[in-house]
């Protein structure tokens, strides 16, 4: 007798969409993992698709959203590029660099990148299969809503891999904004008959109040739509795990009234890795602003010129509002720290030659700092450890600008990674290539102690490391999931004993 072809096991998984983007997805995703996780699986997540500015390096050397890696850390995993295998990093109104596998593939319009689609459906299912091969389950993200019918053909990032993979899935709507049920009930009504049975419960997200106010809708929807609710997620105030785009940036939190440091981030168009900023969110001395204005900068004991997508554009944004000659008065004449970090860096910097990025040449920097940035078509993409003001420091890299330091300058190098140096500084001005630098918590307390002294102000470290607060919040998702959704019917979904 002939023998049966072995069966190829894949882990079982979920699909979790929403109604829109900034529904709560990333969020539930990562309190999944941790669920998952402290029943002893082994968990990865899963975004097939990403279109953000925030992203992270993995050990590997390769890029991938943001969302996903800190979900990796909910899971307790290290993060792996099968986990977002495509990123899409916006450059303008119209064009993007798309990541593949980590890596930079091209830049491309809206209408090219749609040509490439069919290829990149197989290499996300690929990942996706590997993934269900390495771990114990799969928790899947999609992207905005899956029923947006003029992308549903060509769909390489929300049901329609649920569909190839045989996945269910559920949908998450916001209530905050109100007209949550419409939202429901329209995805559903909108996908067509293949994907719709993949549906299999919905969850509502971010309600302020008594659940008992939401009446007999829920039982309504259900009704309608032939789906259960799974339950109704409070809003979880003070919940700070990475966001992906800028939408996040309106929900954070507000700055402490006691607060002795007022920082203020210069919030660019294309404004990257603001996720840079948020273990300052954690320490309640410091007050953190998104600033697009001179009259919203003032006079901040820190301004911060954080990454960017583009470079060039942004820094003529800059000089359009006002604020490039604002923030030069801000350090020369009211002794005002100037940070920059990967593209502020750049930024601050004699000029800036680009025929990568933006293709726009040579253009003048802010020439505060005494370096010159050159874009090279190859990406600098690692993790990196070293000393700065005493403290170790670690964090990672991302970018095309190479950034020199010019034969007459006039500073210093003040931090060391891997044993060479990265990093200028000259007076109250200090520039960096490395993210992520704020979550090492002995140069954070370093950093923000060489301003309060700089600047004659109190300075009181928040207690713990911002890695447990961070651990924390997950647990705390988690903990919301357990609580307000019927666990047992969604272990049934995935597959999984209760």
């Amino acid at each position: 007798m002939a023998e049966r072809p072995a069966v190829d096991p894949l882990a079982p998984g979920l699909m979790v969409c929403g109604t829109a983007s900034n529904a709560g997805k990333s969020t539930i995703v990562a309190g999944l993992c941790r669920l998952l996780a402290r029943r002893g699986l082994r968990v990865a997540p899963f975004k097939a698709q990403n279109m953000a500015l925030n992203s992270a390096v993995t050990a590997s050397g390769h890029e991938i959203g943001r969302a996903q890696f800190s979900q990796a850390q909910a899971a307790g995993v290290e993060a792996s590029v099968d986990m977002n295998p495509v990123l899409i990093k916006p450059t303008s109104d119209t064009g993007a660099q798309i990541v593949v596998n980590g890596k930079p593939f091209a830049t491309m319009t809206a209408a090219e990148y749609h040509e490439h689609k069919p290829e990149l459906f197989e290499l996300v299912l690929a990942s996706l299969k590997r993934l269900q091969r390495e771990f114990d389950a799969v928790v899947l993200e999609g992207a905005g809503s899956p029923a947006e019918i003029n992308l549903a053909a060509s769909d390489i990032v929300n049901l329609r891999v649920a569909e190839r993979a045989g996945l269910p899935a559920i949908v998450v709507g916001d209530i905050d904004p109100g007209g949550v049920f419409a939202a429901l009930f329209g995805t559903v009504a909108l996908l067509p008959p293949s994907q719709r049975d993949l549906v299999r419960g919905f969850v509502i997200n971010k309600f302020r109040g008594d659940p008992a106010l939401l009446g007999d809708g829920l039982a309504d929807i259900e009704r309608r739509c032939g789906v259960p609710v799974l339950g109704v997620l409070p809003m979880l105030d003070g919940i700070q795990i990475d966001a992906e785009d800028s939408v996040a940036l309106a929900e954070l939190p507000p700055p402490s009234a006691d607060a002795h440091f007022d920082v203020a981030v210069v919030a660019f168009p294309c404004l990257s890795n603001f996720t840079d900023f948020d273990p300052l969110f954690a320490e309640p001395d410091v007050a953190v602003r998104f600033v697009r204005s001179v009259r919203e900068l003032g006079r901040p004991d820190v301004i911060v010129l954080g990454g960017s997508k583009a470079t060039a554009q942004d820094l003529a944004w800059m000089r359009s509002r006002g604020l490039a000659q604002a923030v030069k008065a801000a350090a020369s004449d009211h002794g005002t720290v100037v940070l920059g970090i990967c593209g502020g860096y750049q930024m601050l910097g004699r000029s800036i030659v680009d025929e990568v990025e933006s293709r726009c040449g040579r253009v003048p920097g802010l020439g505060m700092l005494d370096v010159e940035t050159v874009f090279e078509d190859s990406k600098v993409l690692a993790q990196r450890h070293g000393e700065a003001f005493g403290a170790h420091v670690e964090g990672y890299q991302i970018h095309h600008g190479r950034v020199h330091q010019c034969p007459d300058a006039e500073g210093e190098p003040w931090l060391w990674l891997d044993g060479g140096p990265d990093g200028w500084r000259a007076g109250r001005v200090v520039g960096t290539s490395l993210h992520g630098l704020f979550e090492s918590d002995a140069f954070r307390h370093a950093f923000l102690a060489h301003v309060a002294a700089t600047r004659d102000c109190g300075f009181a470290p928040a207690p713990g490391s911002f890695a447990e607060r961070r651990d924390q919040q997950f647990d705390r998702v988690a903990d919301a999931l357990e609580e307000h959704l019927d666990m047992r019917a969604l272990w049934q979904i995935i597959g999984l004993p209760a």
